[in-house]
């Protein structure tokens, strides 16, 4: 009678991730939809409410000093981008700020950082600012000037808007180099929590 006896089955392999335990941790993070709408919206009032006091009581060619001759306001009609760059390409710009209007709206459905959702705010509010400016304002509907009135030294004049686009921009660069993403978890724990599970099943 042989001893030979049939060698033992080898046990499943586990996977090194759980996509599903993944997902299912983010999935309890609160939305942050209202956050971002509601930053939006108050960078939103804020330009429009500096804009038309601007146009209200500052007249082209004379500035108001704050600091000096440092930091003036002064009423500038601006057909370009951010810091009148791109001067000659306002319906583009249009296009192009409807187009980050779209994404953010998107993006912010199902977002869960509040991080994300302030970068996110403070740039959906100012790429609404000017837009409505690009709209309804001279010369006419997606070739109109943006108001911009801040002066600070040898940088280019810009608004609230302006401000609030660049901020948000830097934010979100800073949000996704160190790897935190839009659901609210960080792209470094999941490799981590990989890693440690790689290492249990060796």
């Amino acid at each position: 009678m042989s001893d030979d006896r049939p060698a033992d089955p080898k046990p499943p392999e586990q996977p090194d991730e759980n996509p599903g335990a993944e997902a299912e941790v983010a999935s309890t993070k609160p939305l942050r939809t209202r956050m971002l709408v509601l930053i939006a919206a108050v960078i939103l009032a804020l330009d429009l409410v500096t804009k038309i006091a601007v146009v209200r009581w500052i007249e082209p060619g004379n500035p108001v000093e704050i600091i000096g001759d440092v930091v003036t306001l002064r009423l500038v009609r601006n057909p370009g981008a951010a810091f009148s760059m791109a001067t000659g390409m306002t319906w583009l710009l249009t296009i192009v700020a409807v187009c980050v209007v779209i994404g953010v709206i998107r993006i912010g459905r199902t977002l869960r950082s509040p991080l994300w959702a302030l970068g996110l705010g403070l740039v959906l509010g100012g790429a609404l600012g000017n837009l409505i400016d690009r709209f309804f304002r001279a010369p006419g509907p997606l070739q109109g000037h943006v108001v911009d009135f801040v002066s600070v030294g040898w940088w280019p004049v810009f608004n609230v808007a302006d401000s609030s686009i660049v901020c948000g921009a830097i934010l979100l660069v800073v949000l996704s180099l160190f790897g935190f993403e839009p659901n609210g978890t960080r792209a470094h724990s999941k490799k981590s929590a990989a890693a440690s599970t790689s290492a249990a099943d060796e």
